[in-house]
């Protein structure tokens, strides 16, 4: 196929299984992770030897700006360009507001807002020259709704959505569709910080009764990668009805 599609945060959870999907399909991957280098070492491998993907892995924190730009140089030295960017990577805030620190409230925009800046920068002029591109990036359904105690994590997915939307008119006439998905409860480690009683409840407030799983993120992302031109700017919530 010689596609390529760059996915951050793709050692775990999401990531990964976004990652596996592209590989089963035939594409070329560039997964990258801030600091679980053996995590991402160990997927590398084992796509390798399953699906025969060409990969190449990058260990950096994605919301350093040089550093992004470190990863584009050799993404186009080894592939040449990029046709997909999912931009999966992010991390979470559980508390009051009023006793979060600026610390924490810079480093939670930077991850999961700012980031998306800079690898939406860095593909578009890539994607230009292909006159053809598909950015997705991974929201939530809190930048919809918003939630009591992560309002810096809600803030910043409500400001990737609204940043979805105005690209997505920025670069329709060059052929790039920008899309998100506004996920709801899915079984990953950002939500391992929630205890056994608390998952149920929560569970018990999904239609479908469940979370949601990884791999069905991966698939929507997939689809969403491989669809019609037509569909841009949209904001796709998976969420089993949650919201």
């Amino acid at each position: 196929m010689d596609r390529t599609v760059l996915i951050t945060g793709a050692s775990a959870g999401i990531g990964r299984a976004i990652a596996a999907t592209f590989a089963q399909n035939g594409y070329q991957l560039v997964i990258t992770c801030r600091k679980s280098e053996p995590e991402l070492l160990q997927l590398k491998n084992e796509l390798e030897q399953n699906y025969a993907a060409a990969i190449l892995t990058s260990i950096g924190d994605i919301s350093d700006y040089s550093y992004v730009e470190k990863l584009f140089c050799e993404i186009n030295r080894r592939f040449g360009g990029i046709d997909i960017l999912v931009n999966n990577a992010g991390i979470s805030y559980i508390g009051l507001l009023h006793e979060m620190s600026l610390d924490d409230w810079t480093r939670i925009v930077n991850t999961n807002l700012t980031a998306v800046f800079s690898t939406c920068k860095l593909s578009i002029p890539l994607m230009l020259k292909k006159k053809k591109g598909k950015i997705i990036n991974i929201s939530s359904v809190w930048g919809n709704v918003g939630a009591s105690c992560e309002v810096a994590y809600s803030a910043c997915k409500g400001g990737v959505n609204a940043f979805t939307k105005a690209l997505a008119k920025e670069l329709a006439p060059s052929n790039i569709q920008v899309n998100a998905i506004a996920l709801g409860a899915i079984d990953t480690r950002m939500n391992a910080v929630f205890s056994e009683e608390e998952l149920q409840t929560l569970k018990d407030e999904i239609p479908v009764g469940r979370l949601g799983t990884p791999r069905e993120a991966a698939l929507l992302t997939r689809q969403i990668a491989e669809s019609s031109e037509y569909l841009t700017g949209q904001i796709i919530t998976l969420d089993g009805g949650w919201t």
